[in-house]
């Protein structure tokens, strides 16, 4: 037995069975299981499931009619309008896999992202942005061809452009077979780190990945179909993919699918709708929390909320906690895995870095990161290592970096952390941010952690800096709130005196007006570090 099932909230076990299948068969399940009830709303337009599957079922006849089948490569290009998930299921049902562009990257990554995953098509629709840069990747070559899926279907306007409308025909007698091991998604990394790579993800993969997240039940677990859920995480990012837009799917879900996000209206919904159901990453709960008048009524009808695609600042989370009036679920996940990981059930402890236990069916294990085949101890600092059915098998056309990536069948995730006796985990940071200062192992999040506690900062990222002295230091860049005064390194370190060791004291200070951000809306250290470098 693990050590973390005792821990577990009575509603749930960690030895249930998971079940793997394939996407199509996955949206035929539902379709059948929840039929006219509602799935999708956009714009006020409704799709119910068995509308939802129909009209991508006509796209993926349509599609097939173009001659698209086993071996092509579809790239997704779309925000979060209903054409997202019926294009991915009718992309998928051809045979071909899928990738995902993001409509938030420039130019150039996502001309990477197409040529590297070999795209053979592209769809979008018809927001002008998307269609500008759409018609460049045609032109540039990237991709051959490209497809509109009229936004107008939903009441919106379409840019124009000579791309051809996205096709529908009869679905045929029969379709192509599909197997749980066949790849559905190239899901590329943030880049953040470096060159982005395609996470190789399979329709078994994903769908366990479904299953994990529905066998995690907890008190705040909704009844099948009433979840009324609010999507404002992009649908391109594998988070809101799976574990908003599928995982409620399988429970029979109403999602409200919004293109971007604005902090009053995301509010305004949640009242309007009676939103039960919401994630979003720290950037939208804090500018949630930074809303002027915001009222702990709006949230009267949220049951189930979380945070997740970076670490939520702790004393951020506790001043949302007081103002929705539930605590901020949440845990841990990667692309790699789908990203089911962790989650944090309603009575875990409270400290800085909790990522929770390990979901159903999944396996964690903390490794020496110099010798990743051996365990460590309970309580010590490693690599935390991941196995199980929604774990991917490797990089797309990456041989070398997948043979590092794993060790005796367990992914080597690159995060560091320690498991307490009770099979809780915790995070401590990415193992490449750590700073080597005289021979302390320094960890930039948890510094970060501590300076989010002073009241007039609103935003910071801690770095390695050269130092003479003890070979790295840690030097933190501030963004203040409105109105706040800016202070000195000794008036930082005095308040964080008792807060951290002397060894972790940030060593130099930058106060700016802003921090570099990605397009997701993730602080950059990364940024930060190529300008240090740059300097120096």
């Amino acid at each position: 037995m693990h050590p973390w099932e005792a821990s577990y909230p009575p509603e749930c076990r960690w030895d249930v069975p998971i079940a793997q299948g394939t996407l199509p068969g996955f949206l035929d399940h539902v379709a059948a299981r929840f039929g006219d009830r509602p799935a999708i709303e956009y714009r006020g337009h409704v799709l119910a499931y068995a509308q939802l599957k129909a009209l991508a079922d006509r796209v993926a006849a349509g599609l097939m009619a173009q001659g698209v089948g086993r071996g092509d490569c579809v790239a997704l290009y779309l925000p979060n309008t209903p054409w997202h998930p019926v294009c991915f299921f009718a992309a998928l049902r051809t045979g071909a896999r899928v990738v995902h562009l993001s409509a938030l990257d420039a130019k150039r990554e996502i001309a990477h992202k197409a040529r590297d995953a070999g795209a053979t098509l592209l769809v979008t629709t018809g927001f002008a942005p998307l269609v500008a840069n759409a018609e460049w990747l045609v032109e540039e070559g990237a991709v051959p061809r490209a497809l509109l899926a009229p936004e107008a279907r939903w009441g919106g306007e379409d840019a124009a452009t000579g791309f051809a409308a996205l096709p529908e025909a009869d679905p045929p007698r029969e379709w192509p077979s599909l197997a749980p091991a066949d790849l559905a998604l190239l899901q590329y990394t943030g880049g953040t780190t470096g060159t982005p790579k395609g996470a190789m993800l399979t329709h078994g993969n994903l769908t366990a990945a479904v299953s994990i997240y529905k066998a995690w039940r907890d008190s705040t677990s909704l009844p099948e179909g009433e979840g009324r859920v609010l999507v404002l995480l992009p649908l391109f990012h594998i988070f809101a993919l799976t574990a908003v837009l599928l995982r409620q799917m399988a429970e029979g879900s109403l999602c409200h699918l919004r293109v971007r996000f604005d902090a009053a209206q995301a509010v305004a919904d949640m009242e309007r709708l009676r939103i039960n159901t919401f994630s979003g990453v720290p950037t939208m709960w804090i500018g949630i929390l930074n809303l002027p008048g915001v009222r702990p009524e709006s949230f009267a009808t949220l049951r189930q909320v979380s945070s997740g695609g970076a670490p939520m600042p702790f004393e951020v989370q506790q001043k949302l906690e007081a103002l929705v009036g539930r605590r901020i679920g949440g845990g841990w996940g990667m692309t790699e895995t789908c990203p089911a990981g962790t989650r944090l059930p309603p009575d875990a402890p409270r400290r800085a870095g909790l990522i929770g236990l390990p979901l159903p069916a999944i396996e964690l294990r903390i490794v020496d990161p110099d010798a990743p085949t051996q365990p460590r101890a309970v309580g010590e600092v490693g690599e935390i290592a991941i196995r199980g059915p929604n774990v991917f098998g490797g990089y797309w056309n990456r041989p070398e970096e997948n043979a590092r990536a794993f060790a005796d069948g367990w992914f080597l995730t690159g995060d560091m952390g320690w498991m307490d006796e009770r099979g809780f985990f915790t995070l401590v940071d990415r193992r490449k941010n750590m700073i080597l200062s005289g021979g302390f192992n320094v960890y930039p999040a948890q510094i970060e952690q501590a300076i989010y506690e002073h009241p007039d900062v609103a935003e910071c990222i801690v770095i390695g800096v050269p130092d003479d002295y003890r070979g790295q230091a840690a030097k933190a860049f501030v963004a203040l709130k409105p109105g706040a005064r800016p202070f000195t390194l000794e008036a930082l370190r005095a308040f964080l005196a008792d807060r951290l060791g002397r060894h972790e004291l940030p060593a130099a200070l930058e106060i700016r007006d802003e921090l570099p951000k990605s397009p997701a809306g993730k602080l950059l250290a990364s940024a930060l570090k190529a300008e240090f470098q740059g300097a120096g």
